[in-house]
């Protein structure tokens, strides 16, 4: 059991340790359910990503997970339906301070994302004086500090993404470069087939990339053997499994064991 001491959102450990290059291990996170999170979180995980774009999620029930989170030393990451600035704004409010935004396929896309979770003048974030994000008012400095403290890695997984990836890269404020090879996988005409040469070949062009331009590149690789490579291959921010993929095998590993 991991021995980590409970992640801070303010200074926000996990933007500090993944800028200094550490590798971060992951888990999805896509049940809905804050005791699922909750035993996420007791593993030990350096990151647990609550999905609110493949998963029945919305602001009402992220809240009771990042409160089962809040005593754990996995930092809470959330994945917004979309890159949407007022649904960005209201996950801020929530509590969030790491943000996975999904589908970006441009420069201009990075830069909408993080001017979302930025308030004036660095972005357009709206602005409520007390909210759960600044635990109701009551921490000090929090406007004038909290520009620096949000972390936005932004989701490359399209053809377009992965031909924008060095302008994305180079945006001010995107924290990371993070793939998702599912849906890259399906746009370049190979759906459920992400170890295919061409993806392979492109995810590899991605990450010498992002090395090049000196930010931390992340995955999802829910296959051992496929996590491993992308370690091996440089990528620092990586989800390693998922709550609803554990949960499937076990049961039916068991179901199957005495059916027999």
């Amino acid at each position: 059991m991991s021995t980590t001491t409970v992640y801070s959102p303010f200074p926000n450990s996990l933007r500090q340790r993944l800028l200094a290059g550490e590798r971060l291990i992951g888990c999805w996170c896509s049940l809905g359910n804050a005791i699922t999170t909750e035993v996420l979180g007791v593993a030990g995980f350096d990151w647990v990503l609550l999905d609110g774009e493949h998963s029945p999620n919305d602001v009402i029930s992220f809240i009771p997970q990042l409160m089962a989170l809040k005593d754990s030393a996995s930092a809470p990451v959330v994945r917004p339906a979309s890159n949407n600035v007022v649904e960005i704004k209201r996950l801020l409010d929530a509590g969030f301070y790491n943000f996975l935004v999904p589908f970006v396929e441009s420069a201009d896309d990075a830069r909408r994302a993080v001017a979302a979770t930025r308030y004036p003048p660095q972005g357009i974030r709206g602005v409520s004086v007390s909210q759960r994000g600044n635990r109701y008012g009551s921490v000090p400095g929090y406007f004038e500090g909290v520009n620096e403290q949000i972390c936005v890695a932004v989701q490359i997984e399209s053809r377009a993404g992965v031909a924008a990836v060095s302008e994305i890269a180079a945006i001010d404020g995107v924290d990371c470069i993070f793939i998702g090879p599912s849906d890259l996988a399906a746009g370049m005409g190979h759906l459920g087939n992400a170890n295919h040469p061409d993806v392979q070949a492109a995810i590899a062009g991605v990450f010498a990339t992002v090395q090049a331009a000196g930010k931390p590149v992340g995955i999802l690789a829910g296959v051992e053997a496929d996590a491993r490579r992308y370690l091996a291959m440089g990528a620092t921010f990586v989800a390693v499994g998922s709550d609803l993929g554990l949960f499937r095998a076990a049961t039916q590993a068991l179901c199957d064991k005495f059916k027999v």
